[in-house]
């Protein structure tokens, strides 16, 4: 059983500006005074007239300008995603603390994984459609590779890498970053974290109850209430036995969810 929270950081707007400072240390005075002005008046009383000698081939602001502008750089990040100022990284980091919290109260113990996977562990579940969806590519060994889409599939890799070794039942949690190419939209993007608890090794009912009453406890503990959100419970093989009445073979079942 598990529970998926996801963010996707579309709610959190606002533009901030970032600023730079400068210290003057004594190898930048020196500098400085490397820099002769010379102020001089015409001979028939004209305006005085300012030359400044620069030493090493220093260039003017303006012939600077004009290199700059021919090196531009999209500071804007890429589509989909998007940066988080220092208001921004508190509210996050608030949201992210009472994610472990509620892990923390609920017995849960946290791992991570690695970002980048193998294309492999997403194709073989939902089939070779998925890499329309996924930031896949071939590194430099020839291996075929993806910025994990979910956390899900690196939780269950974990737990076969365990194999006999790992004492069940065991409950585990996760927050990661994730990244799916799609369409973006209002409040979907392309990058988004989720927040994984899973349970293994129990077959009961108890496992389902025990993550539903955690995102309720999180819910509240956020100041959500009934009348903000709701939770839908879905059933794999209740979706399994819908589609096989449509006649669709089991060993479609994968490609089929994805249709839906």
């Amino acid at each position: 059983m598990r529970a998926i929270v996801q963010w996707t950081r579309g709610g959190f707007g606002g533009v901030g500006a970032r600023q730079s400072g400068c210290v003057s240390t004594p190898a930048a005075l020196h500098r400085r005074r490397d820099v002769r002005r010379d102020a001089s008046s015409t001979s028939h009383g004209g305006s005085p007239t300012t030359t400044t000698k620069e030493k090493g081939g220093r260039r003017s602001a303006g012939e600077l300008g004009k290199s700059s502008s021919r090196q531009m750089v999209d500071l804007k990040p890429p589509r989909g995603t998007r940066d988080f100022f220092p208001e921004e990284m508190r509210l996050r980091t608030w949201l992210f603390d009472k994610f472990r919290h509620v892990s923390w109260v609920y017995g849960f113990e946290e791992v991570d994984f690695p970002v980048l996977e193998s294309e492999q562990l997403y194709t073989r579940k939902a089939g070779e459609e998925i890499t329309t969806q996924l930031y896949n590519f071939e590194d430099k060994g020839g291996r075929r590779v993806s910025l994990r889409p979910e956390l899900t599939p690196s939780l269950s890799r974990l737990v076969l890498q365990k194999g006999k070794a790992l004492q069940l039942p065991t409950k585990w949690c996760a927050i990661g970053q994730c990244w799916r190419y799609e369409r973006t939209t209002r409040g979907r993007r392309r990058e988004h974290y989720q927040w994984n608890m899973d349970i293994v090794g129990v077959s009961s009912m108890e496992a389902e109850a025990e993550v539903i009453s955690a995102i309720v406890d999180l819910f509240k503990l956020v100041g959500l209430t009934s009348e903000d959100v709701y939770i839908k419970v879905s059933n794999r093989k209740l979706l399994q036995s819908l589609i096989g009445t449509l006649g669709v073979a089991d060993d479609l079942f994968p490609q089929g969810c994805v249709c839906v």
